[in-house]
Protein backbone atom coordinates (compact mmCIF):
# COMPACT_ATOMS: atom_id res chain seq x y z
CA UNK A 1 0.00 0.00 0.00
CA UNK A 2 1.23 3.42 -1.10
CA UNK A 3 1.11 5.64 2.07
CA UNK A 4 2.25 9.21 2.19
CA UNK A 5 4.73 9.10 4.75
CA UNK A 6 5.70 13.35 5.29
CA UNK A 7 6.93 14.82 8.53
CA UNK A 8 4.35 17.10 10.56
CA UNK A 9 4.66 20.51 9.89
CA UNK A 10 1.94 22.75 11.76
CA UNK A 11 1.93 25.55 9.32
CA UNK A 12 0.23 23.02 6.31
CA UNK A 13 -3.26 22.59 5.61
CA UNK A 14 -4.22 19.33 7.05
CA UNK A 15 -4.66 16.60 4.00
CA UNK A 16 -5.38 13.44 6.24
CA UNK A 17 -6.30 12.12 9.49
CA UNK A 18 -5.48 9.03 11.62
CA UNK A 19 -8.04 6.86 13.54
CA UNK A 20 -8.27 3.87 15.32
CA UNK A 21 -11.60 2.10 14.36
CA UNK A 22 -14.68 -1.16 14.78
CA UNK A 23 -15.99 -2.03 11.48
CA UNK A 24 -19.37 -3.38 11.85
CA UNK A 25 -19.62 -6.78 9.88
CA UNK A 26 -21.67 -7.31 6.83
CA UNK A 27 -25.00 -7.60 8.28
CA UNK A 28 -24.83 -5.20 11.02
CA UNK A 29 -23.74 -2.48 8.00
CA UNK A 30 -26.59 -3.67 6.34
CA UNK A 31 -28.88 -2.86 9.18
CA UNK A 32 -27.29 0.28 9.88
CA UNK A 33 -27.49 1.44 6.16
CA UNK A 34 -31.15 0.46 6.61
CA UNK A 35 -31.79 2.71 9.54
CA UNK A 36 -30.21 5.88 8.25
CA UNK A 37 -32.58 5.03 4.91
CA UNK A 38 -35.75 5.01 6.77
CA UNK A 39 -34.29 8.38 9.09
CA UNK A 40 -34.12 10.41 5.89
CA UNK A 41 -37.43 9.72 5.27
CA UNK A 42 -39.18 10.08 8.73
CA UNK A 43 -37.39 13.10 9.12
CA UNK A 44 -37.47 14.78 5.95
CA UNK A 45 -33.62 15.15 5.71
CA UNK A 46 -32.19 16.40 2.87
CA UNK A 47 -28.36 14.89 3.37
CA UNK A 48 -26.71 11.61 1.85
CA UNK A 49 -25.86 8.40 3.89
CA UNK A 50 -22.93 7.92 5.01
CA UNK A 51 -21.99 4.98 2.50
CA UNK A 52 -22.06 1.36 3.95
CA UNK A 53 -18.01 0.70 3.70
CA UNK A 54 -17.56 3.62 5.78
CA UNK A 55 -19.32 2.85 8.69
CA UNK A 56 -17.05 2.24 11.74
CA UNK A 57 -17.01 3.03 14.97
CA UNK A 58 -13.88 5.50 16.13
CA UNK A 59 -12.36 4.24 19.12
CA UNK A 60 -9.32 6.19 19.16
CA UNK A 61 -8.62 9.60 17.07
CA UNK A 62 -4.97 10.57 16.57
CA UNK A 63 -5.31 13.88 14.53
CA UNK A 64 -4.95 15.81 11.48
CA UNK A 65 -1.91 16.23 9.17
CA UNK A 66 -0.06 17.17 6.46
CA UNK A 67 0.51 13.84 4.84
CA UNK A 68 1.00 10.67 7.28
CA UNK A 69 4.08 11.47 9.53
CA UNK A 70 6.09 8.86 9.83
CA UNK A 71 6.18 8.89 13.63
CA UNK A 72 2.83 8.64 14.45
CA UNK A 73 2.31 5.96 12.34
CA UNK A 74 5.05 4.13 13.78
CA UNK A 75 3.78 4.63 17.41
CA UNK A 76 0.65 4.05 16.13
CA UNK A 77 1.69 0.33 15.21
CA UNK A 78 3.33 -0.15 18.20
CA UNK A 79 0.77 0.35 20.67
CA UNK A 80 -1.97 -1.90 18.51
CA UNK A 81 0.85 -4.75 18.13
CA UNK A 82 0.87 -4.47 22.13
CA UNK A 83 -3.14 -4.89 22.47
CA UNK A 84 -3.59 -8.69 23.79
CA UNK A 85 -7.88 -7.92 24.43
CA UNK A 86 -10.56 -10.70 23.28
CA UNK A 87 -13.78 -9.79 20.91
CA UNK A 88 -15.60 -7.24 22.08
CA UNK A 89 -19.20 -6.82 21.60
CA UNK A 90 -20.98 -3.72 20.18
CA UNK A 91 -24.21 -2.83 20.80
CA UNK A 92 -25.74 0.72 19.71
CA UNK A 93 -29.33 1.42 20.37
CA UNK A 94 -30.48 5.00 19.87
CA UNK A 95 -30.18 7.81 17.52
CA UNK A 96 -29.04 11.33 18.23
CA UNK A 97 -28.07 14.05 16.48
CA UNK A 98 -24.53 15.71 18.11
CA UNK A 99 -23.59 18.72 18.40
CA UNK A 100 -20.97 20.76 17.05
CA UNK A 101 -19.49 23.78 15.29
CA UNK A 102 -20.29 23.32 11.60
CA UNK A 103 -24.21 24.27 10.43
CA UNK A 104 -24.52 20.22 9.62
CA UNK A 105 -24.69 18.30 12.60
CA UNK A 106 -23.50 14.44 12.47
CA UNK A 107 -26.48 12.20 13.05
CA UNK A 108 -25.14 9.01 15.06
CA UNK A 109 -26.38 5.49 15.82
CA UNK A 110 -24.95 5.33 19.44
CA UNK A 111 -24.66 3.28 22.55
CA UNK A 112 -22.62 2.80 25.83
CA UNK A 113 -19.07 1.45 26.10
CA UNK A 114 -19.26 -0.93 28.29
CA UNK A 115 -16.79 -4.61 29.33
CA UNK A 116 -13.93 -5.48 26.61
CA UNK A 117 -15.48 -2.58 24.59
CA UNK A 118 -13.93 0.16 27.05
CA UNK A 119 -10.84 -1.53 27.94
CA UNK A 120 -9.87 -1.42 23.99
CA UNK A 121 -10.59 2.07 23.58
CA UNK A 122 -8.89 3.01 27.21
CA UNK A 123 -6.16 0.61 26.87
CA UNK A 124 -5.59 2.50 22.75
CA UNK A 125 -6.12 5.98 24.70
CA UNK A 126 -3.17 5.12 27.29
CA UNK A 127 -0.76 4.69 24.34
CA UNK A 128 -0.68 8.62 24.55
CA UNK A 129 -0.55 8.85 20.52
CA UNK A 130 -3.29 11.62 20.09
CA UNK A 131 -3.04 15.28 19.53
CA UNK A 132 -6.72 15.76 20.75
CA UNK A 133 -8.50 13.66 23.45
CA UNK A 134 -12.28 13.41 24.05
CA UNK A 135 -13.11 13.60 27.87
CA UNK A 136 -15.84 10.98 27.22
CA UNK A 137 -16.03 8.24 24.49
CA UNK A 138 -19.47 7.19 23.34
CA UNK A 139 -19.46 4.59 20.55
CA UNK A 140 -21.24 5.56 18.13
CA UNK A 141 -21.48 5.06 14.42
CA UNK A 142 -22.23 8.29 12.38
CA UNK A 143 -25.09 7.95 9.98
CA UNK A 144 -24.88 11.41 7.90
CA UNK A 145 -24.75 15.20 8.66
CA UNK A 146 -27.64 17.04 8.26
CA UNK A 147 -29.22 20.75 9.59
CA UNK A 148 -31.94 19.46 11.55
CA UNK A 149 -31.26 18.17 14.69
CA UNK A 150 -32.38 15.04 16.10
CA UNK A 151 -33.52 14.21 19.94
CA UNK A 152 -32.17 11.18 20.96
CA UNK A 153 -34.69 8.53 20.51
CA UNK A 154 -34.13 4.50 20.79
CA UNK A 155 -34.43 2.51 18.24
CA UNK A 156 -34.07 -1.64 17.49
CA UNK A 157 -30.05 -2.46 18.60
CA UNK A 158 -27.78 -3.03 16.25
CA UNK A 159 -25.09 -5.30 18.17
CA UNK A 160 -21.95 -7.13 16.06
CA UNK A 161 -18.86 -8.64 17.43
CA UNK A 162 -15.61 -7.00 16.76
CA UNK A 163 -12.60 -9.40 15.94
CA UNK A 164 -10.39 -7.36 14.70
CA UNK A 165 -9.37 -2.85 15.29
CA UNK A 166 -8.24 -1.38 12.52
CA UNK A 167 -5.88 1.81 11.62
CA UNK A 168 -7.52 4.32 9.19
CA UNK A 169 -6.31 6.57 7.18
CA UNK A 170 -9.13 9.43 5.97
CA UNK A 171 -8.31 11.70 3.10
CA UNK A 172 -9.93 14.65 3.95
CA UNK A 173 -12.35 16.34 1.67
CA UNK A 174 -12.51 13.33 -0.29
CA UNK A 175 -14.86 11.19 1.45
CA UNK A 176 -12.24 8.33 1.45
CA UNK A 177 -10.95 5.58 3.84
CA UNK A 178 -8.03 3.98 3.91
CA UNK A 179 -7.22 0.87 6.08
CA UNK A 180 -3.46 0.97 6.81
CA UNK A 181 -3.13 -2.47 9.16
CA UNK A 182 -5.63 -4.65 11.08
CA UNK A 183 -4.86 -6.37 14.28
CA UNK A 184 -7.39 -9.29 15.43
CA UNK A 185 -9.13 -9.36 18.70
CA UNK A 186 -8.70 -12.80 20.31
CA UNK A 187 -9.85 -14.76 23.29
Amino acid sequence: MNVDISERSPSSHPTDSLFFALYPDAPAAARIAELAARLLIEHGLKARAIPADRLHVTLHYLGAFAGVPADVLRQARAAASQIALPPVEVTLDRIESFSGRRTKRPLVLSGDATGPLAALQQTLDAAGITLKRHPHFTPHVTLLYDEHRIARQSVEPVAWTAREFALVRSLLGKSKYEVLARWPLVS
